[in-house]
């Protein structure tokens, strides 16, 4: 698959996978200088980026695992999703849920973007809803406190 993607500044990055198997391309941070996220700070970092995704798929930003565990750094939406009608700069909305100042660098990789298919569904009003096992238990109604 090919998604058209436009540099907005000379010093963006495309995004790149670090490994064949790779689901997520890394994307960076396009900053002039570097930008201090302090703890519970949120911002958000442009990438330079700009891009036409096809109808029918979309590109999900997800925190990076390495940066969330190491140092508490992750994204204050879960995932970000940009849509097949959005042709703005891609912006990485983090935040620091850590102790510590947290230094982005320019061209630091601080998330990671995923190209999803999707459907568009039709919301049919109905009176009743067909029965399960489940029903209408609510969080925790599946499992067993304490089973492994």
């Amino acid at each position: 698959m090919n998604i058209k993607i436009v540099k907005l500044k000379d010093t963006a990055l495309l995004p790149e996978y670090q490994t064949k198997g790779a689901a997520g391309a890394d994307i960076h941070a396009c900053i002039d200088e570097p930008v201090v996220l302090q703890p519970m700070e949120r911002r958000m970092i442009p990438t330079g980026l700009a891009m036409a995704i096809p109808e029918g798929f979309e590109v999900q930003v997800r925190a990076r695992s390495g940066m969330s565990i190491k140092h508490g750094i992750t994204m204050v939406n879960g995932v970000g999703t940009i849509d097949a009608d959005y042709r703005g700069e891609v912006g990485v909305l983090l935040i620091n849920l850590s102790q510590d100042a947290f230094m982005i660098e320019p061209g630091m990789r601080i998330a990671q973007m995923v190209v999803a298919k999707y459907e568009v569904a039709e919301w049919d009003s109905v009176d009743t809803l067909d029965t399960t096992e489940r029903g209408a238990g609510g969080y925790g109604s599946t499992g067993h406190a304490g089973a492994h």
